[in-house]
């Protein structure tokens, strides 16, 4: 996968052009830290701000969006629907909630958050008529297995775009990725860094020496090489300044496998198969 700009776009299955790159702000302090990452983000370069209903920042991330000299148009937001409301069958309270809290007319992308029972079928007949109506660009799940994308193919009527999961060379899940990538869904890395373990990793320590890179560029790199899109979350400037800096250096394919062989299986964040929020 050639990504060697910041200006790359993915594109989607329905032609919608996505950043590789994004900020996630998963544990971000609604107000002030929230909104500093966000500037610091978009002034480092990136395009693609990813949050949740449940995150509890989305105010926030809409304000400093808003504020931003960056125009709005080229700055791609994602958002994602809770699992209660999926379970209340209020799904489309919950996006008009999110877009209220955002304060933006049009989502870039409105994701289930968790693959909840059956309830997910249902959900997504809403996330399908948001999309037909024009609010959303494009929709996508997070945390789906293949079982669960199977289930959700078999009814419904537009293919998820995007579907976003814990992925690092600790969990490669080939089976999934090479599943979406058959269905023309893009996968994009959640928890990239491994939750800060990826210091512990020496392989990717040698590697950071070698290339003269951080061990987290290291791992976003391979992301991009995969063709994985990338949400790392940080709210300290010298973080996001460097996590974005992957464009300009490519990973040889013996580097490329050494790091696939590093696959443990290993989730740092819940199992989507055995959640029980």
């Amino acid at each position: 996968m050639q990504v060697n700009s910041q200006h790359d776009r993915a594109v989607l299955n329905n032609k919608v052009e996505m950043p590789w790159m994004g900020l996630g702000v998963f544990q971000a302090r609604e107000g002030g830290e929230v909104e500093r990452a966000v500037h610091w983000a978009l002034e480092a370069g990136y395009r693609c701000i990813d949050t949740a209903s449940i995150y509890g920042n989305e105010r926030g991330v809409g304000r400093a969006v808003r504020e931003s000299s960056v125009p709005r148009e080229r700055i791609f937001i994602t958002t994602k629907v809770w699992n209660s409301a999926l379970r209340n069958g209020n799904v489309r309270k919950a996006f008009e909630a999110s877009m209220e809290r955002l304060g933006l007319e049009i989502l870039d992308l409105y994701l289930i958050h968790w693959p909840v029972d059956i309830a997910f079928v249902r959900a997504w007949k809403v996330l399908e008529q948001l999309h037909r109506s024009g609010a959303v660009r494009a929709i996508g799940v997070s945390n789906f297995q293949v079982h669960h994308l199977e289930a959700l193919l078999r009814s419904c009527e537009i293919t998820p775009a995007v579907n976003q999961v814990e992925f690092h060379p600790y969990l490669v899940q080939p089976d999934l990725h090479e599943f979406c990538r058959a269905n023309g869904i893009l996968l994009q890395a959640w928890s990239p860094l491994m939750q800060g373990h990826l210091t512990q990793v020496d392989a990717l320590g040698r590697l950071a020496d070698k290339y003269n890179r951080t061990p987290a560029q290291i791992v976003l790199r391979w992301d991009l090489q995969h063709g994985v899109a990338a949400i790392p979350k940080s709210v300290r400037r010298e973080r996001i300044e460097q996590n974005f800096q992957v464009f300009d250096f490519e990973l040889s394919a013996a580097d490329m496998a050494a790091l696939d062989a590093l696959d443990r299986g290993r989730r740092f964040g819940p199992d989507p198969d055995r959640f029980s929020f």
